[in-house]
């Protein structure tokens, strides 16, 4: 192979690599996910009827949230130093969720509060 031929097929892996790169919002959101995975980020989650703007439920701390096949949320919170809780959402055609990132926030690291229609008043925690 002569010169030419080696430059140009440098040229063009490096525009494949280019082009199949990843962008930085990319990377930051795959270590985010990975840090809350871990536990180290503290979230909530709020679940609400689509139909009626009511809010069913909001589960608050550090958890790692996964979507199954049988249409449910699974929540692993960690509420002390090694100690773990596993609670299921299950979702229908008239819920939809959200997670908020409240890392920022001056929360306790094990705090584990889920609140069942906040407006009448029912909460579940393990921390006072």
């Amino acid at each position: 192979m002569n010169k030419k031929c080696i430059t140009y097929l440098l040229i063009v892996i490096m525009v494949c690599g280019l082009l199949t790169g990843c962008t930085e919002a990319d990377k930051v959101s795959t270590n985010i996910s990975q840090e809350a995975d871990n536990f180290n980020v503290t979230r909530k989650i709020t679940v609400m009827n689509a139909r009626t703007d009511t809010v069913m439920l909001e589960l608050t701390g550090n958890f790692s949230l996964k979507n199954s096949s049988e249409n449910e949320l699974e929540v692993i919170c960690e509420t002390g130093d090694g100690i773990y809780k596993k609670d299921y959402i299950y979702l229908n055609d008239y819920t939809m969720y959200v997670v908020e990132d409240l890392s920022g926030a001056d929360v306790d690291k094990y705090k584990y509060e889920i609140n069942f229609l906040p407006e009448w008043g029912f909460k579940v925690t393990n921390k006072d």
